[in-house]
């Protein structure tokens, strides 16, 4: 019976891939925080924007008028996506958790794991193209179709759901790195 040295044992292979594991682990557990945060907050500031100003009527004069995200489907659309994308986020981060107590879990829930990254993907980045149209015609109007822009008058709500936005571009790399991470992580390991 040969015994392995502690200089030998801290270099070998099956050391290595322990702590190459934990490591990946623990990787993949900080990305999906990032991205609940990420998600949280894109939703956060898109409730919270609301304004209410005087605008002219014609017949009227000036008539006060609140404008809140749920005036846009596309913001609506967006609230619900990012909401999703928080509790996926926190699913799949006390799964990856749970990774790092038990280092040998299966592969295909690893495959799924993956593939449901892709689909919340899909769906942050989908929102955030829809919103971010909305909020160009909000911002730049558009003659063509005369619609006004509304930027110049509701200026604090067009700031809310640009800064949502950009939190949700955010979310939407974080997703990225989480999927490159994965597919990286799996071609690790893949034997020679």
């Amino acid at each position: 019976m040969t015994s392995v040295a502690p200089s030998e044992y801290k270099n070998s292979p099956v050391r290595a891939t322990v702590t190459t594991s934990k490591q990946s682990a623990m990787v993949e557990v900080v990305l999906r925080v990032l991205l609940f945060i990420g998600s949280l907050t894109a939703v956060v500031v898109m409730v919270t924007s609301k304004q209410k100003e005087l605008v002219p009527f014609p017949p009227f004069g000036m008539v006060p008028n609140t404008v809140r995200f749920t005036d846009t489907p596309a913001f609506v659309y967006f609230v619900a996506a990012l909401s999703t994308a928080g509790l996926y986020s926190i699913i799949t981060t006390l799964l990856s958790i749970s990774v790092l107590s038990k280092p040998g879990y299966s592969k295909i829930l690893a495959l799924y794991i993956v593939a449901m990254d892709v689909v919340m993907l899909a769906i942050v980045a989908t929102a955030s193209g829809t919103a971010g149209g909305v909020a160009y015609i909000g911002l730049r109007g558009n003659s063509h179709t005369r619609w006004n822009k509304i930027c110049n008058i509701y200026d604090t709500f067009c700031q809310h759901a640009a800064g949502a936005i950009l939190v949700s571009l955010f979310a939407a790399i974080v997703l990225i790195l989480l999927i490159l991470h994965s597919v990286f992580t799996m071609y690790r390991k893949i034997p020679n």
